[in-house]
């Protein structure tokens, strides 16, 4: 009767040891390891900032605990990495691969050798902001990396969208016993309240991606439509005399494409993925511009993005200032038939698609045609085109249906995604040349 006694008291307290322990390793700073960056990702899941042992030269201890402190105040999902240039890193894919390896969707900035650079999950901060915020860091020409990571980490700390990664726990240091037992009552009590609204939040979102998804798909099909139009009044035969092999290629990749885009249409499942059609029909009408081009012995086309007003008008042919009702100029390509509009003073052919309040020009029609336009004008460039405007606002302070145009759609700053990301928004390296500002390499002496 004493052993099973003793077995029945034995137990909790060994769960209670077991979930002490979890606890203190995961509060436990992350910033001293062997270095490399398996250690580096490690470190990272556990706290906001690493820093190699061989570069604590660059950053002391004390330093690094100030900043991660007030990264885990803000309760952002910002991570910084100090690391010497070493065979460890790969100077080219360090952002991605740090990224990949961490796992969890966030700002991620590294203080490499005397090199910066950073990245982020687009709903976490987007593209630009990123690089706008890297390049300005890069012209205060700060003295020191502490400067540099703190003025990062200031704005990055206030724009970042998300929250801090479960995993980096909460007070530093030791946690009593007391602590614990608390902890656990709280989550036994509240675990399954917590499960309960975690799911309800995640079939909410489900059915918000679902309804922008049906509506996304009208629009697109009026696209595959009014491209499957063209190829029809083109009325090209590849036997037709004069053809040659240039136009029948052409042609061919026309073909492509529009089976291409009615099929990722078909099998498309978030709103996210009508970035891949669009992109698709982009590249078919620059074709059928092409053949055009050839068959009446004009140059051929320069390739450049589609009109910006309407990009069923085809490749732009020109740029041309313009500004939303309300807002700052900027400059747009457009076709030869909206500049001509622009140029009288009357209102270019605009894009418009349904909404609640009635028919409305994409850009101001709400969050979830912004893949559906990354898909035509790239994600780098759509934010800039896009400033001023209703979905350009959304894009920029705030996450949207896709507004990540690429990667994984649902991930918000700070959930655990593992290599599910875009690695074009982590694409900024260390090689030579100039500072990338978010996207590009880094030469020696960058600071």
């Amino acid at each position: 009767m004493k052993t099973a006694t003793r077995r029945v008291l034995i137990g909790p307290v060994l769960l209670l040891l077991a979930a002490l322990l979890a606890m203190v390793t995961v509060a436990a700073p992350g910033a001293h390891a062997a270095g490399g960056l398996d250690e580096a990702a490690a470190a990272l899941r556990k706290g906001p900032v690493y820093v190699d042992p061989r570069a604590s030269g660059q950053f002391s201890a004390t330093e690094a605990d100030a900043l991660a402190k007030k990264i885990k105040d803000s309760g952002r999902p910002v991570f910084v990495a100090v690391l010497p240039r070493t065979s460890d890193y790969q100077p080219s894919t360090l952002l991605r691969d740090l990224r990949t390896k961490v796992g969890i969707s966030g700002v991620y900035a590294v203080e490499f050798g005397d090199g910066f650079n950073a990245g982020a999950d687009p709903r976490v901060m987007s593209r630009t902001a990123v690089q706008n915020l890297v390049g300005a860091v890069k012209r205060s020409q700060y003295p020191t990396v502490s400067a540099r990571l703190n003025s990062f980490v200031d704005t990055a700390a206030t724009e970042a969208h998300g929250h801090a990664p479960a995993s980096w726990g909460g007070t530093r240091g030791g946690i009593d016993t007391g602590t614990v037992i608390g902890l656990g009552a709280l989550i036994a009590i509240g675990g399954g309240g917590a499960y309960a609204i975690a799911r309800r939040n995640r079939r909410k979102r489900a059915e918000e991606e679902r309804a922008a998804l049906e509506d996304l798909r009208i629009v697109v099909d009026e696209d595959i439509t009014a491209f499957g139009e063209e190829l029809d009044r083109l009325d090209f035969n590849p036997a037709e005399p004069g053809a040659d092999d240039a136009m029948r290629a052409d042609y061919s990749r026309a073909l492509d494409t529009y089976e291409d885009a009615k099929s990722a249409m078909a099998s498309a499942e978030h709103p996210g993925d009508v970035r891949a059609v669009t992109k698709e029909l982009e590249e078919g009408r620059f074709a059928l511009a092409t053949l055009a081009a050839r068959r009446e012995g004009r140059p051929l086309p320069e390739r450049r993005l589609p009109c910006f007003f309407d990009p069923r008008h085809g490749p732009s042919v020109t740029d041309a200032t313009w500004a939303p009702p309300g807002g700052a100029e900027r400059t747009v390509p457009v076709c030869a038939a909206d500049k001509s509009r622009l140029d009288d003073g009357r209102e270019p052919l605009a894009r418009t698609v349904r909404t609640p309040q009635g028919d409305r020009p994409y850009w101001d029609a709400g969050p979830a045609y912004a893949p559906w336009a990354g898909g035509y004008f790239g994600g780098g460039l759509l934010p800039g085109l896009l400033i001023g405007t209703t979905l350009g606002h959304l894009m920029m302070t705030g996450p949207a249906y896709g507004a990540d145009l690429g990667g994984n759609q649902g991930a918000e700053g700070g959930e655990v995604t593992g290599a599910d990301f875009d690695p074009g928004d982590f694409g900024g390296g260390f090689g030579g040349g100039d500072f990338g500002g978010g996207d590009g390499g880094f030469g020696g002496g960058d600071f």
